[in-house]
């Protein structure tokens, strides 16, 4: 179980979150959504299909804390692609209506953290996490495409333990797939090791998520060039 007093602080945070994504999405036109997104190669439909897609697919964590079964968010790399593909060919308002209504869902399954529960470890494809960071987990993926969504919205604006949720996830990735040494540390005191820690890297939370997750490296420093990175 899931402290049930932690919890409801820890779900304010994708609620406030989700709201201010939502609204940048609801404020997007048709043609806006065609246009290009910070995110490689998608469009900013796709970028919102993917969240859509997301809310669904890490509501299934939830149900493999309560259960005990194992089950991953998707069957494969593919199965997803496919799947966002296709969310984002839908019209505007279907896709919008889609976003709520799965981000609702995704809130809803949350609270059964609450309750009794029998796995406490899970894994995500090849990361793992625990039952109670659940929710950590969808605030990354919510932050860090709200900001490729290109608008007037940044990382900037995100509330900062929601910016180190994201990191967090980053860090995790970088691990996963066996990035060099490094010990990251940030001016806001926060210290993450990868592999043998060997090259320190410095910068702020933003300027340090901006380089794992995009590769832009203007808000980091270390002696000597940086190490070169997987793709999160």
């Amino acid at each position: 179980m899931v402290n049930p007093t932690r919890l409801s602080s820890d779900l304010a945070r994708p609620r406030r979150e989700t709201g201010a994504y939502l609204s940048t999405v609801r404020s997007l036109s048709a043609t806006q959504l065609t246009q290009p997104s910070l995110c490689g190669s998608w469009d900013r439909a796709h970028v919102v299909a993917h969240l859509a897609s997301n809310a669904r697919a890490i509501a299934k964590l939830v149900e493999w804390a309560v259960t005990g079964e194992p089950q991953q968010p998707y069957t494969s790399r593919d199965a997803r692609d496919a799947e966002i593909d296709e969310l984002a060919d839908l019209p505007r308002e279907e896709l919008i209506r889609l976003s709520e209504d799965n981000a609702a869902y995704f809130a809803q399954q949350c609270e059964r953290l609450s309750g009794a529960l029998r796995a406490e470890d899970l894994d995500l494809h090849g990361k793992p996490i625990t039952a109670a960071t659940i929710p950590a987990v969808r605030i990354a993926e919510l932050v860090m495409h709200h900001d490729d969504l290109d608008t007037s919205w940044t990382l900037a604006d995100a509330d900062t333990e929601s910016v180190r949720d994201t990191l967090e996830g980053a860090v995790r990735a970088m691990r996963a797939k066996g990035a060099p040494g490094m010990t990251l540390r940030t001016t806001e005191h926060d210290e993450w090791i990868i592999g043998d820690g060997g090259q320190l890297v410095t910068g702020d939370r933003v300027g340090m998520l901006l380089w794992l997750a995009r590769g832009r490296n203007e808000g980091v420093s270390s002696k000597g060039a940086l190490p070169e990175l997987p793709t999160w």
